[in-house]
């Protein structure tokens, strides 16, 4: 053992706290509940940090644990790669490829909406990545723009998926889960009933994003809960005229496939299937 590391544990810092002095921490990416995200230098280059802080997670430790399974079993190229992780006395950190490229949110801010062609791309990436994640049983539960990042400033970077933070293997083909989970706006209706969700929650969410992308607003305007239930679940989608005159329909076809209250209806991640029977889909 090294002196840093004896110091370390006199000072009792667990044993993989040592790694620490091998990233050198930069500015702040972001923000959310439990901590934050950090740039940093390591020994692979850079590199983005997630840092929890662990009384924000006291109790539900487990979920931290379970991120990081998900995260060392998950190599896609549509999704983030997982580095390395060590731990403080009252800290988590989890390494991951640093996205340079901002999020997915922010380019629908910049570019106010994308054309057809150009949201058809984005949705195959992220549909590619949920596929893959559906596939080996795992529902990620909180699909965003602020959750995809791009590698690159480039026009034509690369998406990957983050943030596996609720996400949640299923142990078998029937199990229901039964938490409440997602944002709100991107959150499927019995996931707000709290009835019971499974893989289908994230195909809501790709219906919002992909309705998003297509004209730069959501397809939901409710501000409280209740209010939103009701809304997703007796009201049609509303394709205003005004923004969406020049989107094929089937584009509009293909999001009312996934923004659909009935989850046993909604079409799966193996859309190009559904695609291909009903020769739907977005061009």
């Amino acid at each position: 053992m090294s002196f840093a590391g004896m110091l370390n544990r006199l000072h009792g810092q667990p044993e993989s706290y040592d790694k620490k002095a091998k990233y050198r921490f930069g500015r702040t990416l972001g923000a959310g509940t439990y901590g934050v995200v950090r740039e940093a230098d390591g020994p692979t280059g850079k590199v983005a940090v997630k840092i929890i802080l662990k009384r924000n997670v006291k109790g539900n430790e487990q979920m931290v644990y379970d991120e990081l399974e998900m995260l060392q079993k998950l190599k896609h190229p549509h999704i983030v790669k997982f580095v390395d992780w060590f731990e403080s006395r009252d800290k988590f950190y989890i390494v991951t490829q640093l996205a340079t490229g901002g999020e997915l949110f922010d380019r629908i801010c910049e570019q106010g909406k994308f054309t057809e062609k150009d949201a058809a791309e984005t949705i195959k990436q992220i549909l590619l990545a949920v596929d893959f994640l559906h596939k080996n049983n795992i529902v990620h539960r909180d699909l965003k723009p602020e959750n995809l990042l791009y590698l690159s400033r480039d026009p034509d970077s690369d998406l990957v998926l983050a943030d596996f933070g609720i996400a949640k293997m299923l142990d078998g083909k029937g199990e229901s889960l039964k938490t409440m989970a997602g944002s709100f706006g991107y959150a499927a209706p019995e996931v707000m009933r709290k009835e019971g969700h499974g893989k289908p929650v994230d195909m809501w969410s790709m219906g919002v994003i992909t309705y998003t992308l297509l004209c730069g607003y959501s397809p939901f305007r409710s501000e409280n809960l209740q209010d939103l239930i009701r809304e997703c679940t007796e009201n049609s989608v509303v394709f205003h005229e005004r923004y969406w005159k020049d989107v094929s329909n089937d584009a509009k076809d293909f999001i009312l496939h996934l923004i659909n209250p009935d989850a046993d209806q909604r079409w799966t991640s193996e859309v190009e299937h559904h695609c291909r029977h009903e020769r739907k889909c977005l061009s």
